[in-house]
């Protein structure tokens, strides 16, 4: 069958690009186009585009040998070493729109007709406070800096009049399986389990925070984004994306030990940003002794475990609620669901299959 649309993924190694880089390429009608400095692991794209979002002159070249796009899943993100500084910095907010905007620059002629792009709930001041429960997109945009507005506002000025819409997803806690990502709680339980067993120890909770949350699946964001691009009503709207129902952490360390064929032990409050990368000859050892990739801990974790004490709430610094309404996208017609427990545990076998993680 001949594609009558071309989708670009930017980020496309990224949590949610990989899986919307698998789902797409799945589907009839559809070529993929993907944009990231290393070459995606998964899907089929007909293209690879490998170009720093930053120089605007190499992403002009770039673009020009690409085949025409008529669709965009935007999912790519500059973030700081330290991602809580990160969220409040002008200069970052400043590098994620020029990346935008020199995508958006190259792409938007004729055929062009949708971008997609991901938000999260720092867009309702998540990471600064408890906000109310569940998050919902009709309140007003809250008076905080967060880089999402920007790239906003750009959108809606340059989509005005023009040919082609945007759309936003807000997802929560995303689960998938990308490598060295800055938000990946799978990376970060997966390496901490496996360095925890081997070290003869049970599978102890490290947090502090005692709360209902949510996820999103990256599979359910990439399908999500169909919806966007096929769906007219989709056009400059903004939709949570979540799995649709709550985990309290805590209660997932009994199914996740059991899939390492761990014990559970007791609460052990531990600081995982400062404490493992201590335990990276540890892991050094296990990829040799399970004859894994040849991945180290840096290569798999990356900053995910800045996001590992924030989500499981060490030092008691996030023991709040936070969930995000998914009404808004299932009245629109998406009605897509994950459980929450069994998406954890199928990215985490994700892993153990593809040999990043000992089974």
């Amino acid at each position: 069958m001949t594609a009558i649309n071309t989708i670009a993924i930017v980020g496309a190694t990224g949590l949610v690009g990989a899986a919307a880089t698998e789902h797409f390429s799945s589907l009839p009608g559809w070529d993929v186009v993907t944009l990231s400095r290393r070459l995606p692991r998964r899907g089929k794209p007909v293209h690879h585009i490998s170009a720093d979002l930053t120089d605007a002159v190499a992403c002009r070249t770039a673009f020009s040998e690409a085949p025409a796009i008529t669709h965009v899943l935007y999912a790519a993100l500059y973030e700081h070493e330290d991602l809580l500084e990160g969220w409040k910095s002008t200069a970052q907010a400043g590098i994620n729109l020029s990346m935008l905007q020199n995508v958006v620059d190259n792409v938007a002629g004729s055929g062009f007709r949708h971008l997609t792009i991901l938000q999260g709930g720092k867009a309702y001041g998540s990471h600064l406070g408890r906000v109310p429960v569940p998050a919902k997109e009709r309140w007003p945009r809250m008076d905080h800096h967060i880089f999402y507005w920007q790239q906003e506002d750009y959108l809606k000025s340059r989509s005005a009049g023009a040919s082609w819409n945007y759309s936003v997803l807000r997802p929560q806690l995303i689960l998938g399986d990308a490598l060295g990502s800055p938000i990946n709680i799978i990376a970060a339980l997966g390496v901490y389990a496996s360095v925890m067993r081997e070290l003869g120890r049970p599978l102890f909770f490290p947090g502090g925070g005692q709360y209902v949350t949510a996820c999103a699946d990256s599979r359910l964001i990439a399908r999500a984004a169909e919806f966007c691009f096929v769906e007219s009503k989709a056009a400059g709207e903004t939709y949570n994306v979540v799995n649709g129902d709550a985990v309290n952490w805590r209660d997932i360390w009994t199914p996740v030990a059991a899939h390492f064929n761990m014990p559970v032990g007791s609460d052990q409050p531990l600081k995982l940003s400062e404490e493992m990368p201590l335990l990276a000859h540890c892991w050094d050892a296990i990829v040799t002794k399970y004859q894994l990739q040849p991945l180290t801990m840096s290569d798999i974790v990356g900053a995910s475990w800045q996001s590992a004490d924030l989500t499981w709430g060490y030092g008691k610094e996030r023991p709040f609620d936070r969930l995000m309404s998914p009404i808004k996208l299932r009245q629109a017609g998406f009605a897509d669901c994950y459980d929450t427990e069994d998406a954890i545990l199928y990215w985490l076998d994700r892993l153990q299959q593809a040999n990043i993680l000992p089974r």
